[in-house]
């Protein structure tokens, strides 16, 4: 298996640009290289960044954010990709995208300090809101598309780890990827995202924020914790029965489906 280092693309101003390929399936087989990414923004890629995506094989964007954000910071790609919105929310309930576009801390009920808890309630409403439903069998129309040679759909949000982390482990999880991988994929952000989120905190305290418990709640808003993935498995497991049976009847993934996933994505 690849290790975190060869995962994670190395763009100039690209963050969270990671392969999906070289994950092993309970059955032997393993995910390909070349037709899979997932990430942050694009937004401000450099030319050289856009050069190598389109030498890469990149030939699908699929979008998770919000029109709102959208407007405010748009994606940069390569002539000749194609761009699918698929909206998880209809405004940005990670609270990434006002983190890092406008440089501060957003008060989430009034609390600049309760960053946790919100991600909590973000992640169960990833599982049950109609309008992630729709993005994710949205996204899994595109992943059925992808059939080319060599041809690489990306999918990505703000910060690339909570509606872009789901995908990934909705993804994976159809594919027979086993849990434990599955995990400590959603969790190599903390690894992608350190520098970045690193800067980020500096830049708040340079501007005054200090407060450790307003830092602490900008750190859960900008990086991924065990429980939050325990937290949207935990719903779909109360409400739908299993992530199997959550993927079939809430996301309308249909066996025949997965097997071309799987023919389309194993090796």
């Amino acid at each position: 298996m690849a290790n975190d280092n060869e995962r994670v693309l190395n763009l100039e101003k690209g963050v969270n640009f990671r392969e999906l390929g070289g994950y092993k399936t309970t059955d032997g087989k393993t995910v390909r290289y070349h037709k899979i990414l997932r990430s942050a923004g694009l937004a401000d890629l450099t030319d050289n960044d856009l050069n190598y995506l389109k030498d890469y094989g990149l030939k699908i964007d699929v979008d998770f954010r919000s029109k709102q954000e959208i407007d405010q910071k748009p994606d940069k790609r390569p002539e000749g990709v194609r761009y699918v919105w698929a909206p998880v929310f209809k405004e940005d309930e990670t609270k990434a995208s006002e983190v890092q576009s406008k440089g501060y801390i957003p008060e989430i009920g009034g609390d600049p300090t309760n960053g946790y808890a919100h991600m909590l309630d973000v992640y169960r409403d990833v599982i049950t809101g109609d309008s992630a439903k729709t993005a994710y069998r949205k996204f899994f129309n595109q992943l059925l598309l992808n059939s080319g040679d060599n041809e690489v759909l990306l999918f990505h949000c703000s910060a690339g780890k909570d509606r872009t982390g789901m995908g990934a482990v909705f993804f994976l999880q159809a594919l027979g990827v086993p849990f434990d991988t599955i995990k400590e994929d959603y969790l190599l952000t903390n690894k992608a995202n350190k520098e970045f989120v690193t800067d980020l905190i500096e830049d708040l305290q340079a501007k005054g924020y200090n407060d450790p418990d307003v830092i602490n709640s900008v750190r859960d808003l900008m990086t991924v914790h065990y429980n939050y993935l325990a937290t949207a498995l935990k719903t779909i497991d109360r409400t739908y029965g299993n992530i199997d049976k959550y993927i079939k009847n809430e996301l309308k993934i249909s066996p025949s489906e997965i097997t071309t996933l799987k023919n389309i994505y194993l090796e």
